[in-house]
């Protein structure tokens, strides 16, 4: 397969297929998926979906069945040894060894990585000191706080600057305030050293506001893939409340504006609802049916993945937490 110089991650057909009591079942199917560098992508997808799958292919820690994918521009299945030395992996689990040091680590994970002596320390330091890990650089993994070995992990994936960095999850079960310190560091390393990041993640806040694309993975397969932005707009739209002073005015304003009502209110998709509702409101005034009050909410990734699979990727990940 071709490296093409402008892509982190080029795939293609990539299948992987396991057998589970003698039958043939397909995690992934024909995957195709290209990442541009210095791109954020996130990657989401219901439990089972075929993200964690996906993730270990590109990661060379799990052969494909078919198909093939160049990842930081070497092959993963002639060149394996070169995708890992040019990748950093975060996965869901601490990576730290639970009665070493914090800095003895990093020592320890460059020096797998083999770098010089001087070069781990020089970097070990370097990612204390931007990580915020210096009042902790020399106790135990175990006695750090959550946050603080999530950033731990971040550090040691980043130990040996690698061009390319693939987090799984890596706020999962953090409290809010370490998820918005975490994430303020990861995009300012980002920010400064230009790395191209592809994430997974339950937290639609995380990938709406962070990511410069989205893919939704569903039953092996990748069905949607664009900005944001444009997926709320295009598959989700915004939802209009209006409520009534009786059932009848919400019956019948239901059926003036093609609505779903339930008592007094009445719900409304609208690809603009901002500008759509105070023209409802004006016409349903003028034909003798008041409106008591009205909401008007913008559509979230939760709404575009409850559209794309009949799931909330929110009940889910909160559930997996």
């Amino acid at each position: 397969m071709d490296n093409e110089p402008n892509l982190m991650i080029c795939a293609r057909g990539l299948t992987r297929t396991f057998r589970t009591k003698g039958q043939p079942v397909e995690a992934v199917t024909d995957l195709d998926l290209e990442v541009a560098r210095g791109e954020l992508v996130a990657f989401l997808g219901p439990n089972g979906a075929g993200k964690s799958t996906t993730l270990r292919m590109l990661t060379t820690l799990l052969p494909p069945t078919s198909g093939d994918a160049v990842v930081a521009g070497c092959d993963i299945r002639r060149d394996p040894g070169g995708v890992r030395r040019r990748i950093g992996y975060v996965g869901q689990g601490t990576s730290g060894g639970h009665t070493q040091r914090v800095r003895d680590e990093l020592h320890a994970q460059g020096a797998f990585s083999g770098m010089s002596r001087r070069d781990t320390r020089a970097r070990a330091a370097e990612l204390i000191e931007s990580l915020e890990l210096g009042p902790v650089a020399d106790r135990q993994v175990q006695s750090l706080s959550g946050g603080q070995k999530r950033r731990l992990d971040i550090a040691l994936g980043l130990i040996h600057r690698p061009t390319l960095l693939f987090l799984d999850e890596p706020s999962t079960g953090l409290d809010p305030h370490s998820r918005a310190n975490l994430w303020e560091h990861i995009v300012d390393l980002r920010r400064t050293t230009g790395t191209t990041i592809f994430l997974t993640t339950h937290y639609l806040d995380e990938a709406d506001q962070l990511a410069e694309r989205v893919m939704v993975m569903d039953h092996g397969r990748v069905i949607a893939d664009d900005t944001p932005s444009a997926l709320k707009h295009g598959l989700a739209g915004d939802r209009v409340t209006l409520t009534f002073g009786s059932a009848t005015d919400a019956a019948a304003a239901a059926a003036r504006l093609d609505g779903e009502h339930d008592g007094v209110s009445v719900g409304v998709p609208a690809s603009d609802g901002d500008l759509a509702l105070p023209r409802w409101i004006r016409e349903l005034d003028a034909a003798g049916i008041p409106v008591v009050a009205a909401t008007h909410r913008a559509p979230t990734l939760d709404d575009v993945f409850l559209a794309l699979t009949g799931r909330s990727l929110r009940e889910e990940g909160a559930a997996a937490a």
